[in-house]
């Protein structure tokens, strides 16, 4: 397998999508504001650039991995972004592996087929190492043709994946599946204080719970980090405390109340305020042991 893709944003997804397509025989070109990522991403391998453009002119398909929908939309329609700056005569697609808005993320799509260019709706649910190890799940909208062309690629980065159908369908998705997830996650970490509390041995716990009926993947991939303190990031707490504010957002518009996810949110806040915004989320387990009563 063959070819040149491009590649916006080199952090903690955008590396492990790399890796993934390298290994799998793709050159791949990328820009990153951060000159430090780029050349770490040179030394995996990869070809930097020193601009979006470049990367457009270089990639006809190019996936975007940055954090914010204001981001999506510079990268794309921009000024020395993706839609000026493609080749003459091509047909260029961009697959967007951020979490969105959906709204924004459906009307940037429609402003892109206006000017002949394809923007496809591509998240993911699962940490960036779960990406790299292909466990990642492939949330697919858009124009369908345009995703049946990508297909190939999209089973490399995604070896799991489902279309959905319009774009801000796969965004949308994502942002349900990571209300549920969140929710997990911090039911883990309060579970495993509790059961600390109560003097058990959370190694030999967490053993059991895995055998429960209260088992869920989280406690796979989350599990051990809070047993063991590591909290070195695979997924942070500044971007799903991003993610759990476009949720809050959506629930809004739609005049849904979400209190869990309130209460979330106030957790992940309170671990920003403790200065663990870069630190994996599975530090919120911290922020429940510092609630204990005096």
């Amino acid at each position: 397998m063959s070819g040149t893709v491009g590649l916006i944003g080199i952090g903690l997804m955008g590396t492990a999508l790399a890796r993934r397509l390298l290994d799998a025989g793709y050159r791949v070109v990328g820009f990153d504001v951060d000159p430090a990522r780029r050349d770490e991403f040179a030394r995996m391998g990869g070809e930097p650039v020193g601009s979006v453009a470049e990367v457009a002119r270089r990639a006809p398909l190019t996936l975007i991995a940055v954090m914010t929908i204001d981001q999506v939309e510079d990268v794309v329609e921009g000024k020395g972004g993706l839609i000026e700056s493609a080749g003459a005569g091509a047909q260029p697609v961009a697959l967007c592996t951020s979490t969105c808005d959906p709204e924004r993320i459906e009307a940037l799509a429609a402003r892109a087929a206006a000017r002949d260019f394809t923007f496809l709706d591509t998240p993911v649910s699962g940490t960036s190492r779960q990406v790299l190890e292909g466990d990642g799940f492939g949330l697919i909208a858009g124009d369908r043709a345009a995703a049946d062309g990508a297909a190939a690629l999209i089973k490399v980065i995604y070896p799991r994946s489902e279309y959905l159908g319009p774009a801000g369908a796969a965004t949308k998705t994502k942002l349900a599946i990571n209300h549920i997830l969140g929710l997990n996650r911090v039911a883990l970490a309060e579970g495993l204080v509790f059961a600390e509390t109560m003097g058990l041995d959370l190694p030999r716990f967490l053993a059991a719970v895995r055998q429960s009926a209260a088992y869920s993947q989280i406690m796979d991939v989350k599990g051990d980090k809070m047993v063991d303190g590591d909290f070195s990031p695979v997924s942070k707490v500044s971007q799903h405390l991003k993610d759990v504010r476009t949720m809050l957002g959506q629930a809004a518009k739609h005049r849904q109340t979400l209190p869990f996810l309130s209460l979330l949110a106030e957790v992940l806040e309170a671990c920003k305020r403790h200065g663990d915004g870069e630190r994996d989320n599975a530090i919120t387990i911290e922020e429940i042991r510092r609630r204990r009563m005096a």
